[in-house]
């Protein structure tokens, strides 16, 4: 079963080695621990578009949280500082919303800053979850994400050297196998799931192209329309509530920090 689990991971993430954990912010806590015993003083991490514990577990672990300028969730390659003892975390897509390039981030950090990419939302994706493109991936199976276990996570590492750094921290999460039974299944549905979502987002993008869509052309599994005057908000929630599809009122940290409408399609 968890063997099984490793496997499909192995392939969706293109990484050799490849860890379950009991979350999502356990893979999280891990990859930043394997960092920090790497060399790795300060955290890089986007000003919106990211996930609560990317501010929290910086300081949990003694290192420097810096926050990148963003367009709108976007990380802008030219801004990533190229410093050494550094670590990038991010998500692609950001905020779940945009896909991010992680082919030039990659490259912009050079092997000097080690990458860690959150996958959480695009896991089933093979141009957006992509492992060459980072040291680390991360990914959570709980509710409402591509992989809706409603239970568990999973780490990956590009090279051995770096696995190694992390075994202290993940010997200490504990995995239950009787919650993971169905993660199989749900790993070889993903790439359907995730098709799904992108379709129904295209056809709401198609749906509310008269509105202020924020990164209209780029792929991801919710929708984050904004609103300038607060007869346009009205109008987009009642296109949700008539459609059935929950949201969530932005500015906020994990969407963006602006007068904004999230379409919460990944909640199908």
């Amino acid at each position: 079963m968890e063997e099984e689990a490793k496997s499909l991971l192995k392939k969706l993430t293109k990484h050799e080695f490849v860890e379950l954990t009991s979350c999502g912010n356990k893979a999280i806590f891990a990859a930043l621990s394997s960092a920090k015993s790497l060399g790795s003083h300060s955290v890089l991490i986007p000003d919106q578009g990211g996930w609560l514990s990317y501010k929290t577990y910086p300081k949990r672990l003694g290192m420097d949280a810096q926050e990148l300028a963003t367009n709108s969730g976007l990380i802008e390659p030219q801004n990533i500082p190229q410093k050494e003892n550094a670590v990038l975390l991010y998500a692609n897509p950001a905020g779940y919303f945009a896909d991010q390039p992680i082919q030039t981030i990659y490259s912009r950090c050079g092997g000097k800053c080690l990458v860690i990419l959150d996958v959480t939302g695009s896991l089933g994706d093979d141009r957006l979850c992509d492992g060459s493109y980072a040291d680390i991936l991360v990914g959570s199976f709980g509710k409402w994400k591509p992989v809706n276990l409603g239970y568990g996570g999973f780490i990956s590492f590009k090279k051995k050297a770096v696995y190694e750094a992390a075994k202290q921290s993940l010997a200490k999460d504990r995995v239950d196998t009787a919650k993971i039974a169905g993660l199989g299944q749900k790993l070889m549905e993903v790439g359907q799931r995730q098709e799904k979502l992108c379709q129904t987002c295209d056809s709401i993008k198609q749906d509310l192209s008269r509105f202020d869509i924020i990164h209209p052309h780029h792929k991801g599994i919710n929708v984050v329309v904004r609103f300038h005057h607060d007869k346009e908000k009205e109008e987009i929630l009642r296109y949700c509530e008539r459609n059935k599809y929950e949201f969530t009122i932005c500015p906020r940290y994990i969407r963006v920090l602006e007068q904004a409408i999230s379409i919460e399609v990944k909640r199908i």
